[in-house]
């Protein structure tokens, strides 16, 4: 099945019970927010909105919401658009699959974007108030723009086919906007627009932007795809579409004649506003900076336009969703281009980017008796300086050779295969100064923060404990220690103050659990807040030990030491993930909204009869 158009979908998911449909009004302000989150947890359909509040147009959520519907809406493309990936990133793989010969002509040719006349979106205009102003957590600055398909071209190589197409996020009204003229345009770390904003700057030029909202869900899903150097998104939209991405120009501006909305205008590359907070999918708020804006021209829509948005906060959430549909379908490139990498999971449990596992080959010395991290070593370099890798804070990689059955995607086992191996005097490898995640607030600064590696080869070292040490007794202040996992054990600690003075408090609890001899049996301890909810699930775990420390200023360990610019500890390692006064804060819904949308439930929509 290929549509043509966002509504053509909308019908499409209706007709096979894929669909529901809110007949009453229902309130952009938090409220369509609530519903969303209500109905991708219990694994509900597709949400239609017929009615919103303050806007003439209707919305649609949750199309992407399980990857069992995400796979429905792309059943005649994804496997031969798999493959063409594919054969981008291995090209003897048609030699080898000589039955591709047929089909994946034809899915190349859908790639080749098509120059049209005019189309659709092209029928209407309006102005940004009339939009459906979206707004999700109670702190977040306005409304945003949450399925945005951001278009720039490189001002040193225009054209579509060198064009970056993106989901940035857009801000269309709060802070110091120009309302109806000027909306916020938040792009984060490592991202291709980047490029384009950094030459306009070189050649003190405006930068054409062109927002299309909706369209065939292809071109949405594209935003986000990371695909291979020299294969763009506008040729990967096409080719999932299974319909090549439609274009024409008007006043200078690209505009995908298919989408349902084109919101068209310049970025100022000198010129910066105040964007945000905005409710993020860390699980956190990201905070209030200057960010380029843009000026807006022209707001072009179609005539049965429908807008579709999202919802993200602390995974999983509907981005998860696309997460794991992308690691699905660009899975096989990492090992073609990094070779003896084996495979590579992003935790989506604590937003991707704060922690990657990855599984490597370790062979360059066979003949030695005693297997230690060194291939591994090299693997993880190049794996911090490949694409969306290069976020990673805490990247774990482990040698495939030790464990052919390890499975990267069973994370508590994963852990447990490397903590048995880890050696902590030699086997950590810190980047102490350096880029991270934008919407990572560990950090020391807007972009800035730590890395660490964390590399596991050879034998078994250690047997795993699954109880507490005998005759256990903390420093003051330390209580309720708890057993995650065997080898895990997480210790609620003080309220974190001022690194002066709690580097002090933890080297004490380091040096009690030394002088006590109580062993590496446990060998990664993690200070919390609330050992009750950081212990179980262990998805609370990872969000909580991953999303909450800085590497360089949060790691400590029994027994450190520093031989010159090397850092290890002979017992074990310590992560303070404490709440810091410089974090942002994490989401939590408008109990009023909440009470709200409780009322009315059992009319508009049942939870419990979406399952």
């Amino acid at each position: 099945m290929t549509y043509p158009s966002l509504k053509d979908c909308i019908l499409d998911l209706e007709k096979n019970g894929h669909l529901i449909r809110i007949k009453d009004e229902v309130d952009p302000d938090l409220e369509m927010a609530e519903i969303h989150r209500r109905i991708f947890q219990a694994g509900g359909p597709a949400i239609f909105y017929e009615k919103v509040k303050g806007s003439p147009f209707p919305a649609v959520s949750n199309l992407f919401g399980t990857l069992d519907r995400a796979r429905f809406i792309f059943r005649d493309t994804l496997e031969n658009v798999k493959k063409l990936v594919q054969v981008k990133a291995d090209p003897t793989y048609l030699l080898r699959n000589p039955s591709n010969l047929f089909s994946l002509p034809f899915t190349a040719a859908h790639a080749l974007p098509r120059k049209v006349s005019g189309g659709p979106v092209l029928e209407c205009q309006t102005t940004l108030d009339q939009l459906p102003q979206i707004k999700c957590w109670p702190q977040d600055g306005g409304a945003f723009i949450l399925l945005p398909q951001v278009y720039t071209e490189d001002p040193d190589q225009p054209g579509i086919s060198h064009s970056n197409l993106g989901m940035y996020r857009i801000q269309l009204s709060g802070n110091q906007y120009e309302p109806n003229r000027q909306a916020g345009l938040h792009y984060q770390i490592r991202r291709d627009i980047g490029i384009h904003h950094t030459n306009a700057l070189r050649r003190g030029e405006k930068l054409r932007v062109s927002i299309f909202i909706g369209g065939p869900p292809a071109h949405t899903f594209s935003a986000v795809m990371y695909l291979p150097e020299g294969l763009s998104e506008i040729h990967f939209a096409g080719a999932l579409a299974g319909r090549g991405f439609r274009y024409t120009i008007r006043n200078g501006f690209v505009i995908s004649t298919d989408t349902d909305f084109c919101i068209t205008g310049y970025m100022d590359p000198a010129k910066t506003l105040p964007e945000g907070p905005f409710g993020d999918h860390l699980g956190y708020y990201s905070l209030e900076h200057a960010f380029p804006f843009l000026e807006v021209e022209s707001v072009y829509h179609r005539k049965d336009a429908v807008w579709p948005f999202t919802v993200v906060g602390r995974p999983p959430q509907e981005d998860s969703v696309f997460g794991k549909l992308i690691q699905e379908i660009a899975g096989p490139m990492i090992p073609k281009e990094i070779p003896g990498v084996k495979a590579v999971h992003a935790v989506d449990d604590c937003g991707v980017h704060p922690l990657l596992l990855a599984i490597g080959s370790e062979r360059y010395t066979p003949y030695q008796l005693e297997k230690r991290p060194q291939e591994i070593l090299t693997n993880a370099n190049a794996l911090l300086g490949y694409g969306p890798c290069s976020l990673a804070k805490y990247l774990i990689i482990a040698a495939g050779e030790d464990d052919p059955g390890l499975d990267i995607h069973n994370v508590p086992a994963f852990f447990q295969h490397c903590l048995e191996r880890v050696d902590f005097t030699r086997d950590l490898h810190f980047q102490t100064a350096t880029t991270i995640d934008t919407l990572d607030y560990s950090g020391t600064g807007l972009n800035q923060g730590s890395k660490v590696v964390i590399t596991a080869a050879g034998k078994k070292i250690r047997e795993l404990s699954q109880t507490l040490p005998e005759g256990l007794k903390l420093p003051e202040g330390f209580e309720n220690p708890k057993i995650v996992t065997p080898g895990i054990a997480v210790i609620q600690a003080p309220k974190f103050v001022h690194y002066s003075t709690e580097a002090a408090r933890v080297n004490q609890l380091c040096k009690i659990w030394q002088e006590k001899n109580w062993g590496d049996e446990l060998p990664l301890l993690v200070l919390v807040d609330d050992a009750d909810f950081s212990s179980a699930p262990f998805s609370n775990f990872l969000w909580v030990t991953f999303t909450r420390s800085n590497p360089s200023h949060d790691i400590y360990g029994v027994g450190s030491f520093q031989e010159f610019k090397h850092w290890g500890c002979e017992g074990p390692l310590v992560i303070d993930a404490r709440i810091k006064p410089h974090h942002a804060p994490p989401l939590i819904e408008d109990p009023a909204i909440q009470k709200k949308v409780d009322t009315f439930k059992d009319r508009i929509y049942n939870t419990e009869t979406l399952k």
